[in-house]
């Protein structure tokens, strides 16, 4: 906590009771359990307590040395901390700077279209009636109870088109990629 103290030789007793820098030896101790007290992190109360002190210092001419100075002191820190805590609620933390953009970049985008249109290209090849069960089951999400129930199918007979659409999907598929999307 010492950290701050200028060793040099004791200033002359009249000196120190009237100069910053008198003020600022005597007081240091003082400011360190106050900024402490006030919710200053260890490793931030050396840097509050220079602007403190910077502050003591550019202000110095113009106060009333015939008050006391630690409500000064303190009403100074107070402001400095409230400060400090509102920058730092500000301002983003350096781990969050380097966020990954999520976006697809323009190569992803450009695979992402061409996997679009080569599935579209393969469920035209896919007949109507098994196209409707593996569209509702395999792309859109729904059960096979409503599938069926959508499609006034019975389970076994919407089963039955789901395992027949998806053998005719993946080689319509394999022959889209051997001979290239033509859409």
């Amino acid at each position: 906590m010492g950290y701050l103290r200028q060793v040099r030789s004791a200033p002359p007793p009249e000196e120190t009771a009237t100069s910053c820098l008198g003020v600022y030896e005597r007081e240091l101790d003082y400011l360190f359990e106050t900024l402490q007290r006030l919710g200053a992190s260890p490793r931030e109360i050396e840097d509050l307590a220079q602007e403190v002190f910077m502050i003591l210092h550019r202000n110095w001419p113009t106060l009333d040395l015939s008050r006391p100075l630690r409500p000064y002191i303190f009403g100074v820190a107070f402001r400095i901390v409230c400060a400090h805590r509102r920058r730092r609620n500000r301002e983003i933390p350096y781990a969050y700077l380097e966020a990954e953009d999520d976006a697809l970049s323009p190569e992803g985008s450009l695979q992402s279209k061409q996997s679009v249109q080569l599935l579209l290209a393969a469920l035209d090849t896919v007949p109507l009636q098994r196209r409707a069960v593996v569209i509702m089951h395999d792309l859109d999400g729904f059960p096979m109870v409503e599938v069926a129930a959508k499609l006034s199918l019975t389970r076994f007979g919407a089963y039955a088109r789901l395992r027949k659409a998806r053998k005719e999907l993946a080689s319509a598929l394999r022959r889209l990629l051997r001979e290239g999307v033509r859409r």
